[in-house]
This record gives C-alpha cells, structure tokens and sequence, in this order.
C-alpha cells in the first residue's frame, strides 16, 4: 500500500518502548506489589522465629487469641502492634491462615486499626487486610466490613509510603469482586490519590497506582470520568513517552481504557496523545503496536477531526508495516487495515482548514 500522509515532523526514537521485554499481546498488570516488611538487623533477629513460625498454619485457637488481643481495650500499645503484626504475617506467607484470620472474625479490628493514630499499627492493619484479600472468599467480607473508605483515607495520609501503596494495592484486589465495588471504591474518592501516586510515587507506587487505575476504571465506567477529570491523561503520556520509566506498557493499556469514553478521547488529543501514539505504532514492542493501534481505532471513530490529525502525524506509513507483517497477530492486522481505510476516508475542505480542533464524540 502506498502512503497518503505527508511526513511528520516530530523527532523519531530508534528505542523499543518495551518495559517488560514480553512481546505478547496478554495484559501487562502482574499483582501488585507485596508485603515487604522490612527491619533493622537488630530487629530482625529478634523476630526470626516469629518469622518461620508464621510461614507455617497456624491454630484457630492461635488466631483467636490474636484477634480478641486486638478488640481488647486493655491491650497495650506494644501488644497491639505485636498482634496485628503477627496477623499480617500470618495473613502473608499461608493461604489458610488467611482463611482462618477471616473465619475468627479478624477482618473488623483490622479494619479499626485503619483509623488508629499510630503509624506502625495503621501499616499493620492496612497490610494485614492487603494480605487478606488475595483470598478472593475475603474479598466481600473485607469490603461489608467498611474498609473501602479507611483505605482511601490511608492511601491519602498514611505517615509511611508503605502503608500508602499497601492501600492503593488493597484497594486494586478489592475492585476485583465486581463492578459494585470498583464504582464504590471511586465513589470514595480513590481515583485523583491514584493520580497523585502515578504522578509523584516511586517506582513501586507508580506501578501499584497504575493497576490500580486500569482496574478500577475497567471495572466501573464512571470512573473513567473520574480519573479524566483527575488529570491521570497528562502523566499517563508521560510515562508512555520515557522508555527508562518502566511504565510503557502500564500505562498505554490505562489510556486504553480512558479513551473508550468521549471525555478521555478529548483529553488524549488535548494533551499530545496523538504524536505519541502514532511513534508507538511505529517503534514499539508487539504489545505496544496493539495496544496503540486499538487506541487510535478509538479516536478516530466517529471523528473526522481527529482523523485528520492522525493523518497528518503520519500514522499510515507504520500502520500499513504492521499490517504486512508477518509476526503481527492476524487480528492486529485486521485492525491496523481498518485504521488505514478509515484514515484514507475523504476529509472535507473545512477539516483541512482546522486540524487542530478538538471535537469530542461519544
């Protein structure tokens, strides 16, 4: 196929975007990140035995105990901390024990400890319900519990960043149930604090909010609104555009799922998303190509406007190299030949005279 679009003149990059050196088509989201207690070395010897006691199962009578030193309000705060602590452990390293936390009725004091005014206890109790809900028969019991709003309160102003991004992590495994609970976990004001993290988090942060975000958003349709009117369009492209963040693919498949509404179409071109795009298709990993190419489908439809735009940035020429490509999925193919009709569509005199206009369509 020939190309009809003139020659863009935005820099080329000769890098691949890979972050995850997969060039497969699947979801680039692992879970989040994980427990990782930590301690001094002092510290840690002292617990050493803690440690390996809690890799095992422990007894209902054990967790039990645990659980009534929590709701006791005689406990010192030293027991406290022990106890959540030993919880969290437990809830970490055994499958059953994380059965058995819930069974005891575990999930409520944990889910006051959210709301306590010690540091190290809230991060035991934030962790400890982290810990739980990878258990997916906890989820719901976490969730009518009354944790959905302690934990956006935590990933607001937890003193520690660990108990911050365990709360962004609890909150992605939460949104999982179903799409109830995405809506009300965005509904608690968690979109703009994911914003914030993917905008000024570290590494593990900007990785946990990213999940955390395509979860939520891919769950409840409004929260795409949400995270639009957050300004998560901005830093998402910004993380596309720097192959050193380790983000690409994160955060293409969250722009993904931003642009399937009108307002996140308008703010993907707004904010530059077209140029971007467009180099991904051209000098991306498989993955990326698909991804970017499903993108710009979405743009495009129903929009002259825009795809006059991506036209003009000299989209066609790398579509129709992927589209000839033997290693591309016969699937991505197909979508690459439909951009390119659609993109070679006859554009109207007056949408030649404003190719920078922005019209948003549903």
């Amino acid at each position: 196929m020939e190309s009809d679009a003139s020659t863009s003149p935005r820099r080329r990059s000769t890098s691949c975007y890979s972050d995850s050196g997969d060039s497969s088509c699947s979801e680039p989201f692992s879970e989040c990140g994980s427990d990782d207690l930590s301690f001094t070395p002092a510290a840690a010897v002292g617990i050493h035995r803690l440690l390996l006691s809690c890799a095992a199962e422990a007894s209902e009578d054990a967790i039990s105990s645990l659980v009534a030193e929590l709701e006791s309000p005689s406990q010192s705060l030293d027991s406290l901390r022990r106890a959540a602590m030993e919880l969290r452990l437990l809830a970490k390293h055994n499958p059953d024990n994380r059965v058995r936390i819930a069974a005891a009725g575990g999930v409520r004091p944990l889910v006051k400890l959210l709301s306590h005014g010690d540091p190290l206890l809230q991060e035991h109790g934030v962790t400890a319900l982290l810990n739980l809900s990878i258990c997916d028969d906890n989820k719901a019991m976490i969730i009518e519990a009354g944790a959905i709003r302690p934990l956006v309160h935590a990933l607001k102003s937890a003193a520690s960043p660990a108990a911050r991004e365990n709360a962004a992590c609890a909150l992605l495994r939460l949104s999982q149930l179903d799409g109830a609970a995405a809506a009300a976990i965005g509904r608690a004001g968690a979109i703009p604090l994911l914003v914030s993290l993917l905008e000024t988090g570290g590494a593990r942060g900007k990785k946990d909010a990213a999940t955390a975000l395509y979860a939520l958003c891919s769950g409840a349709r409004e929260n795409r609104q949400r995270a639009v009117e957050a300004g998560a369009v901005r830093p998402l492209l910004d993380l596309m555009s720097d192959p050193e963040s380790g983000m690409v693919d994160k955060a293409a498949y969250v722009l993904h799922s931003l642009v399937g509404s009108g307002e996140g179409r308008a703010a993907a071109v707004e904010e530059g998303g077209i140029p971007v795009l467009v180099e991904m298709v051209e000098v991306g990993s498989s993955r990326q190509k698909e991804i970017a190419t499903l993108s710009l489908l979405q743009i495009c439809e129903d929009n002259a406007v825009y795809r006059t735009m991506v036209a003009r940035e000299g989209a066609i020429p790398p579509l129709v190299a992927l589209s000839q490509s033997s290693s591309a999925r016969p699937k991505l193919k197909t979508k690459a030949e439909s951009l390119i009709e659609m993109l070679r569509q006859p554009r109207s005199p007056s949408l030649r005279a404003r190719p920078t206009a922005v019209v948003a369509a549903e």
